[in-house]
């Protein structure tokens, strides 16, 4: 499957300021897949180690982090001398051996003629504890579920997926429909690979909603397997709850909705871990829209939404039939698929951090956007409903350029405001420039 991340794994093994890479995500996005096809495609030599799967190889990093020691041992390791010449080494759950996270340092400063990828599910959460991080001496680049673009890619809509991604919704009206249509299945699929290659191959929806639910025993046993037996079970809480939380009409995350008498002081620590594992996308509170947004956030008022929307229907125990339902996926749930679908393409599309904007009483717009150093506000309509009430209430009060809503209506102008069909989502900040 084509993703977008490969590109900039061409860009990093291209540059000249060329760093040992630290590839994040949540477990199960595709990872390892995009390494073993960008090796395969780019290198004439590949070395992969998992941590996990041969922990023999975790005390050659507590041996010694020289850089020449540590590529002698892996050679002997394998039985094969590994070179640096236009080869890729792969460190794959690196999170398990917080040794050889150190070691990228290492590499960075003495070998930095090695080409080294290192991956793990859970490196946020599981590393610079007790070992030093490597610190200004590794790249960074983070991957998230396939998002509708890559689904339509993988679908053989190429065409359809080129087009949009540049913006240009104005040609593809009369596509409107269909690719409404397609958004909905992805919407029940969501972009977990392992989800689609199943689906591409048997067309076997109850089979997809096994994998989904498969995903999520894997994330529930690493709450523990990377916490203590008291934080696991809160972190399983918060998880558990945020679904519920999400298909309420006010979606502001409640702690009293997890748990009797439950608290920041006490949950707090679960939320950053699941962030920091890549499962969660909070969306923090503004209620004065200035930059920078991080400046003027609440960051005691937020929203959570999950990674993959197919996942947030496996946890809802969705059923498949609603796809054929006019309606469907759009509005159920008070509209939690559309917010949620909105936030993990925000944050795919290479929005660091997602902000809403309220005013006490008066109005709430779902998301704020940054673009070309303005914020525009973005509110996400799962419905056909023409009520613009809150968008108003914020261009009355700031009078930004453009006021953009996202519904299931075609792409539509008329002076500041503009109308973006749901799956256009991802590439607002293109349509804002050529409007």
């Amino acid at each position: 499957m084509k993703r977008k991340a490969y590109k900039d794994l061409i860009k990093w093994k291209n540059s000249k300021n060329r760093k040992p890479l630290l590839l994040q995500g949540a477990r199960q996005v595709g990872k390892t897949y995009l390494v073993n096809e960008f090796a395969g495609k780019e290198y004439e030599d590949y070395f992969y180690f998992n941590f996990e799967q041969t922990p023999e190889i975790i005390q050659i990093f507590r041996q010694n982090l020289y850089p020449k020691v540590i590529i002698e041992k892996l050679s002997m390791f394998l039985g094969r001398k590994i070179s640096p010449e236009n080869t890729l080494i792969f460190f794959d759950e690196i999170q398990v051996s917080p040794e050889a996270v150190t070691s990228l340092k290492y590499f960075c400063e003495e070998s930095p003629e090695y080409h080294i990828i290192a991956a793990g599910s859970l490196l946020g959460v599981s590393v610079g504890k007790k070992n030093s991080f490597p610190v200004g001496k590794v790249n960074f680049l983070s991957m998230y579920p396939m998002t509708f673009f890559e689904y339509l890619d993988a679908f053989k809509d190429e065409l359809l997926s080129e087009v949009l991604s540049e913006g240009k919704l104005s040609e593809i009206e009369v596509f409107h429909n269909s690719i409404s249509e397609k958004l909905k299945l992805y919407l029940y699929l969501g972009g977990m690979p392992e989800v689609l290659q199943s689906y591409l191959n048997n067309k076997d929806i109850a089979e997809a909603r096994h994998i989904q639910k498969e995903i999520i025993k894997a994330y529930k046993n690493d709450f523990s397997k990377y916490a203590d037996a008291n934080q696991a079970v809160k972190t399983a809480e918060v998880w558990d709850s945020i679904p519920y939380q999400l298909s309420k009409e006010n979606k502001k995350f409640k702690y009293s909705d997890v748990a009797d008498k439950a608290r920041s002081s006490v949950y707090g620590a679960t939320i950053t871990w699941l962030k920091n594992a890549g499962l969660i996308y909070p969306a923090y509170n503004v209620t004065v829209p200035k930059l920078p947004l991080s400046g003027y956030s609440d960051r005691s008022k937020f929203k959570l939404y999950i990674l993959d929307t197919g996942l947030l229907g496996a946890m809802l125990d969705l059923k498949s039939d609603i796809i054929l339902n006019p309606d469907g996926l759009f509005s159920e749930y008070n509209g939690a698929f559309m917010e949620n679908f909105a936030a993990a393409e925000l944050i795919n599309s290479g929005n660091e951090e997602l902000y809403y904007w309220t005013s006490e009483g008066k109005a709430e717009v779902d998301f704020l956007i940054r673009s070309n150093d303005r914020i525009y506000p973005l509110e996400v309509k799962s419905g056909s409903s023409r009520n613009l009430k809150s968008i108003r209430v914020y261009e009355g009060l700031y009078k930004p350029e453009r006021v953009i809503r996202a519904s299931p209506r075609i792409f539509s102008k008329d002076k500041e405001f503009i109308n973006i069909p749901l799956y256009a989502v991802s590439v607002v900040d293109k349509i804002i420039e050529l409007n």
